[in-house]
């Protein structure tokens, strides 16, 4: 006897925590609500040089455009925070250190989050038949995070993240889309961000304009990864240590006290990402770069942009001799970028 819909949700939803995913929820393709504020968004220049943002346009909020025969979306998040790094407070606070963003300091999540999908697509083509389905992870034109809300995994709280009551923000999203008509799951919990102004007033770059709109121009997260230009002077000093990526909107998030630790080894710190000294950093060759941050997520941004942001943290970091002698080394490189960079730096220790 064949399952029904609702069977065949249920076991879906079990199957994808069997497969290691803390939560799994199903939902219809109407984003209506959210193409407006994403179109919004996109008219007020937020998006900044990822004109990829703007060149698909209303794909990202129709997912049947994408895909055609799209009825649902299996949304599926698996949590990041690593268990063992060194606290993000103590690096932070470090000045001599550089911090790398949570979700970065071990393996690059996009293919394990895609290869779990396939298994859970592969598990379901087992038990069923034959279906149409299609897996993203921060991979193609997808809203993520308006597909999680609506499947009731959590809120999109004021920084723009999704966030869950028990869990905070610390975790990924992915996608099945599916020609599958299978029952949906209530709409997304209600917001409990209430009157808290924590992530809007802890950015270190007053990024957050308003509740959840973020000025991806002025956002560190952006200008360190996705910006392959020069970083505003007047963001540098307010950039600190960070030198890829930024948490400090999640850090302060009330939420993210009763979010629990990651159980994946693969997102566990590498190569000391944790807790190494800028000037050691500043001293790998693209050979040591492209080595050591194999499988990283970090390396896509490419070993000039990663001497990029660090110089701008050691411009801010203690005017000690080995700060200066590190960006001497490369005071006159022949890259014209990151050479106005080191200039910059230097110029902060003068």
């Amino acid at each position: 006897m064949p399952f029904s819909p609702s069977q065949t949700a249920q076991w879906l939803k079990t199957h994808a925590l069997e497969l290691g995913f803390d939560d799994c929820r199903i939902t219809d393709t109407d984003l209506a609500e959210h193409e407006t504020h994403l179109l919004n968004w996109l008219d007020k220049g937020f998006h900044g040089s990822m004109n990829y943002m703007q060149r698909h346009g209303v794909t990202r909020s129709r997912p049947e455009a994408l895909v055609p025969g799209t009825l649902r979306i299996v949304s599926v998040r698996l949590t990041y925070y690593p268990n063992h790094a060194t606290d993000a407070d103590t690096v932070l606070n470090d000045p001599k250190l550089g911090y790398v963003s949570r979700y970065a300091l071990g393996r690059d999540y996009h293919k394990l989050m895609r290869q779990r999908l396939q298994k859970l697509a592969n598990a379901l083509e087992e038990r069923i038949g034959e279906f149409g389905y299609r897996a993203f992870t921060d991979s193609a034109p997808v809203l993520e995070k308006a597909i999680a809300e609506k499947a009731g995994l959590g809120w999109i709280g004021k920084h723009s993240n999704l966030l869950n009551e028990t869990s905070g923000s610390w975790f990924f999203l992915g996608e099945l889309y599916t020609n599958l008509d299978l029952p949906v799951d209530p709409p997304k919990q209600m917001s409990h961000c209430g009157t808290c102004t924590a992530c809007i007033d802890a950015c270190p770059t007053q990024a957050i304009v308003g509740p959840q709109q973020v000025d991806a121009r002025r956002c560190i997260s952006y200008l360190t990864i996705e910006n392959d230009g020069p970083i505003p002077t007047e963001f540098r000093e307010a950039m600190g240590n960070r030198i890829y990526g930024c948490d400090d909107c999640q850090l302060v998030c009330p939420f993210n006290k009763f979010g629990s630790a990651t159980k994946e080894a693969d997102f566990e710190a590498r190569h000391e990402l944790d807790n190494t000294q800028l000037v050691t950093l500043f001293q790998w060759s693209e050979q040591d770069f492209n080595t050591r941050l194999q499988g990283s997520a970090i390396r896509r941004i490419g070993h000039r942009n990663w001497l990029r942001n660090i110089a701008v943290a050691l411009g801010n970091a203690p005017s000690t001799d080995d700060v200066i002698h590190a960006l001497k080394t490369r005071e006159h490189t022949d890259d014209a970028l990151l050479r106005e960079h080191v200039q910059w730096a230097l110029s902060q220790h003068s």
